[in-house]
């Protein structure tokens, strides 16, 4: 069942299990997030043979067409979400000459079916306890709604999964570059120094950095912070978060860092970028 706000009074369509049976999927008018914790599932998805072996996750749309023929001890979440929840605001000023709402990008590749395959994206083995944690939380604040910014948070934790869920299919190889990648994306909300980097590249910093160029176009402290810059975008867009908390959650030690680098690399302040790009997100 949706979700009733008691903060402001409406009705929030998203809902979240934390016991997963698999046997409604997929759920009408939602896209399904399965996080997979054991156990292993075979189905057809689209008519398509599909197998799952956790931890792994499942991306449902609406709809696609699944069955499931067989489960072995598994366990599994889910989280349900309406299409427009990844909506963020009406602009009813703007109606007529551009979107209602921008909408959150991040992840939507995982629900398109070009390719079946991005249904079950690839989960590394350093990924997955994020993944998990965020997962947690997520199912946590949709029970709890602590405060009147929990729909907010809950986009936050939306937008960071389906975003690494989206990098970590995007980058399947297993080059030095590869493996700092995947060690940004999962790590670049905690404090990251280019030591860190190089020993994880198993490289020195001059070979590091020349890789990076060649495959990203920054050294691999530029990509970092360009990925830092890219997470705050999205939260000021799509959520109500304060500042201090967007500094946080996208790995800058106060709000003033946010502030300087976001200012010094977009040329427009954090607020002022909010403003802006909810008023004229173009049609994605």
């Amino acid at each position: 069942m949706p979700q009733i706000d008691r903060h402001k009074h409406r009705t929030v369509n998203i809902e979240f299990a934390a016991v997963e049976d698999l046997s409604m999927l997929p759920y009408p008018e939602r896209y399904t997030l399965i996080l997979f914790t054991s156990g292993r599932m075979s189905g057809t998805l689209n008519e398509r043979p599909i197998s799952i072996v956790a931890p792994g996750i499942l991306c449902l749309a609406e709809d696609d067409e699944m069955e499931v023929t067989e489960k072995q001890n598994v366990a599994a979440q889910s989280f349900r979400f309406h299409p427009e929840f990844l909506n963020t605001i009406t602009l009813s000023e703007t109606r007529g000459y551009f979107p209602t709402s921008p909408k959150i990008q991040a992840g939507r590749s995982l629900f398109h079916r070009e390719d079946s395959y991005t249904a079950v994206p690839r989960i590394t083995e350093k990924a997955f306890p994020l993944l998990f944690e965020w997962f947690f939380i997520l199912g946590m604040e949709v029970q709890a709604q602590s405060d009147a910014r929990w729909a907010c948070r809950i986009k936050k934790y939306l937008i960071q999964i389906l975003g690494l869920l989206e990098d970590l299919n995007r980058n399947g190889e297993h080059s030095p570059v590869d493996l700092v990648l995947e060690y940004i994306h999962t790590n670049y909300s905690r404090k990251i120094s280019l030591e860190d980097l190089t020993s994880c590249a198993h490289l020195n910093r001059v070979t590091l950095n020349k890789l990076f160029q060649e495959r990203c176009g920054l050294t691999a402290m530029g990509y970092l912070l360009s990925y830092r810059l890219k997470v705050a975008s999205e939260l000021l867009t799509h959520t109500g978060m304060k500042l201090d908390e967007i500094a946080h959650a996208a790995g800058f030690e106060y709000d003033t860092h946010l502030i300087k680098q976001f200012t010094a690399k977009k040329g427009i302040s954090p607020t002022k970028y909010r403003t802006i790009s909810r008023k004229f997100s173009t049609v994605q």
